[in-house]
């Protein structure tokens, strides 16, 4: 049978830029957790404004209120 094991020198790829992985992910989980809070909110306010009689006025002025509040939170 044949031998498929290598026989030369393995290539391990370039250097990790460790602190530049770390920036990518740490804004990657900010960027996640605003859009989590936005999506929440959103869903919040359609509700509020849709089976409320408060129409879509009160129900913008929820979703701006909840983002406010929920950013300064998660700060």
């Amino acid at each position: 049978m044949a031998d498929h094991s290598p026989t030369g020198p393995i290539e391990t790829g370039a250097k990790m830029d460790y602190p530049e992985h770390n920036k990518t992910y740490a804004g990657f989980l900010a960027l996640t957790k605003y859009i989590t809070l936005f999506c929440v909110a959103l869903l919040i306010a359609m509700a509020f404004g849709f089976f409320t009689s408060a129409g879509f006025f009160s129900a913008s002025v929820l979703l701006i209120a909840i983002c406010a509040v929920g950013w300064y939170l998660l700060r």
